[in-house]
């Protein structure tokens, strides 16, 4: 993926050029369809991804639990704790997203501790007991 559109995405505004080419060379962009999920409660976690363009819905137990869109990540608890998802996420709209595989979300979190800190406390807020197990 392009390291110019990596940088427009607030998650990554920060990083350095390099850090930037490294995220660049193990994400993809990906386009999807409104109706896709993108991730199902209880599967395992293969990926990470941040929404660049579109609106997805997230539910628990079937309960509507919050709306993301533009600059929202989402997968990030299941993928660096090698786990299941704890939600599933529709597309509500046509997306593209940036995917990073749960392996390589692991090694550069490892290599950028600020992307570490960053999705560790977010997955902190949304699901308190994440870190537990």
């Amino acid at each position: 993926m392009d390291e110019h559109k990596l940088q427009s995405i607030p998650l990554f505004a920060s990083f350095s050029a390099p850090q930037l080419r490294d995220l660049s060379q193990d994400a993809d962009e990906v386009d999807v369809p409104e109706g896709k999920a993108l991730l199902r409660e209880g599967a395992f976690a293969y990926e990470f991804m941040v929404i660049e363009s579109g609106h997805a819905e997230v539910t628990r137990d079937g309960e509507h639990v919050a709306d993301l869109g533009p600059g929202d990540f989402l997968g990030e608890i299941a993928a660096l704790e090698r786990g299941r998802r704890n939600a599933t996420v529709t597309a509500r709209s046509p997306m593209t997203l940036a995917v990073i595989s749960a392996q390589n979300l692991r090694r550069l979190a490892d290599s950028i501790p600020e992307l570490d800190r960053t999705l560790r406390a977010t997955a902190a807020e949304r699901h308190p007991l994440s870190h537990a197990g």
